[in-house]
């Protein structure tokens, strides 16, 4: 990620040396990992786990060892970091799933892709969806700043949607209102998880696939028509 802008100290001749990093190729502390991916992956990690208003620019520094004007000469405030944050984010979520939808076959087939990726996603990522709970409990401009990094998908979902209502393989609703609730149905099994895990309660491999297929078999049941 480049910077946008230069404000505040420059980084120490520490930070100077670190070697650059192919965004989102390189985790929080792998080495090669630049100094901008690693405060986003901080920060990402913060909004999603202690929410937005709880999380310091003192306090991502600190954790980083690194200064908080370091922090600053990258992201010359706390809410263009968090944009930056949900961009990167938006993207990655956008590659998982289509990454999912290119394999999938027609039909109800590529509404069970996706829940299995999200379920994927909880399991392997957690935070990104942290993220998406606590745009929800931010409200504008954060969420809309999500919303329109989605839209493509989104738009390419309500249109999938409609072809198969067209054709009288599922159920006709509005189809951003079912996208909706389709949304509001996935995230509230998956907040059920990181909710037992913040009281130390880790889910298993077997009670994440127990969820997945109850809230499949929920919307299949709500979707899908049966052949006359």
């Amino acid at each position: 990620m480049t910077k946008s802008s230069i404000v505040g100290v420059a980084p120490s001749e520490d930070d100077r040396r670190r070697p650059r990093a192919v965004p989102n190729g390189n985790r929080t502390g792998a080495k090669g990992t630049s100094t901008s991916e690693r405060i986003l992956d901080a920060a990402l990690a913060s909004f999603a786990t202690r929410g937005y208003d709880a999380s310091s620019l003192d306090g991502l520094a600190d954790g980083l060892e690194i200064r908080k004007q370091t922090i600053l000469y990258w992201f010359p405030s706390k809410e263009v970091l968090l944009e930056a944050v949900i961009d990167r984010s938006a993207i990655e979520l956008s590659a998982a799933l289509e990454e999912s939808l290119a394999t999938a076959g027609p039909g109800w087939s590529r509404v069970e892709s996706v829940v299995r990726s999200v379920f994927r996603l909880a399991a392997r990522r957690p935070e990104l969806l942290g993220l998406v709970r606590e745009m929800g409990r931010l409200g504008t401009p954060a969420a809309t700043r999500l919303v329109t990094a989605l839209d493509p998908l989104v738009r390419r979902a309500s249109e999938f949607l409609e072809a198969e209502m067209d054709a009288g393989h599922m159920r006709r609703h509005e189809p951003r209102l079912l996208l909706l609730a389709i949304y509001s149905t996935v995230i509230g099994m998956v907040t059920e998880v990181e909710v037992l895990r913040a009281f130390g309660e880790e889910p298993t491999a077997r009670s994440l696939v127990r969820r997945r297929n109850e809230i499949l078999e929920l919307l299949r049941s709500a979707l899908v028509t049966e052949p006359s």
